[in-house]
């Protein structure tokens, strides 16, 4: 008899993805994300067609074409020629953070625009970054005569002073919460992101959106997610517990919360989740 293989599920195929920081494969394991909405969808024809989009965006570049120019040639050609956008109608649909869908509609969030675009930037030996930056998701490009920070839901770049501007919301919140003394150089704020940290970010916005539409069962599947790229991320564990508990789902509600009380023990809130696992084991019994 022939072997029999297995079809690993949408988390085992994420789970090896994500096992290590090296070689990281940012486009697929954010592609990978839109499985637990398309069971059909095929991720490598989604690397597919990034392929095509490169190879179109590489025959009209000469080999030894300068940086600026390179830059310049992938802005026209993504958001002019190729038409991508941000989708400002719908903000906070769920297909903005699927990549599959971008691709189709062209439209997305800066954190999915900015994976595709710097999927094509990288093929053109750019040298560019991911920003998570506060409130919108930024890239920046090293160039010869000094770094260019864009905005990947529009193609723009931004200057200083708009980046200073940008923060200073964030920055007031910061310091009605931490005091006046708190005050962090832009700088701070530009650094690169690595690749777990990007695609936590998109797994987090998927996240908030299905909370506030209270859509549990999705939001089980991205907990699932953020708990295997981030092991160590105690809050995660109280958040699915949390969700497995509005489930129904008892006994994975007390492990996971559990988990956390165990390893998150300065946290503010385990007086009260302590107060919902011994609510949680009286209703099991």
């Amino acid at each position: 008899m022939p072997p029999r293989y297995s079809i690993p599920t949408p988390l085992e195929y994420f789970t090896a993805l994500v096992q290590s920081d090296e070689q990281f494969p940012l486009l697929e394991a954010c592609a990978s994300l839109a499985q637990d909405e398309y069971p059909e969808l095929d991720v490598q024809q989604v690397l597919g067609d990034m392929d095509q989009l490169q190879a179109r965006l590489q025959r009209r570049l000469a080999a030894d074409a300068p940086p600026l120019h390179r830059l310049r040639m992938l802005n026209q050609f993504f958001y002019r020629e190729l038409g991508f956008g941000g989708n400002v109608n719908n903000y906070y649909d769920p297909d903005n953070s699927y990549l599959n869908a971008v691709l189709r509609t062209r439209m997305g969030i800066p954190i999915s625009l900015a994976v595709l675009w710097m999927e094509l930037a990288q093929g053109l030996h750019l040298q560019v970054r991911g920003i998570n930056f506060p409130g919108h998701f930024l890239v920046k490009v090293n160039l010869p005569k000094g770094q260019v920070v864009i905005d990947p839901f529009v193609g723009q770049s931004l200057s200083r002073e708009e980046l200073v501007e940008r923060l200073a919301p964030y920055k007031q919140q910061q310091q009605a919460e931490h005091g006046e003394d708190f005050d962090v150089p832009l700088g701070l704020y530009l650094q690169s992101a690595k690749p777990r940290d990007i695609l936590a970010r998109m797994l987090r916005n998927l996240k908030e959106i299905h909370r506030s539409q209270s859509d549990a069962q999705r939001l089980l599947a991205v907990q699932n997610r953020l708990v295997v790229l981030l092991p160590e991320a105690w809050s995660e564990y109280r958040d699915r517990g949390l969700t497995h508990a509005d489930l129904g789902n008892t006994d994975e509600a007390v492990l996971d919360l559990e988990k956390y009380l165990v390893c998150a023990d300065e946290a503010r809130d385990t007086a009260v989740i302590a107060d919902r696992v011994s609510a949680l084991r009286r209703a099991r019994h």
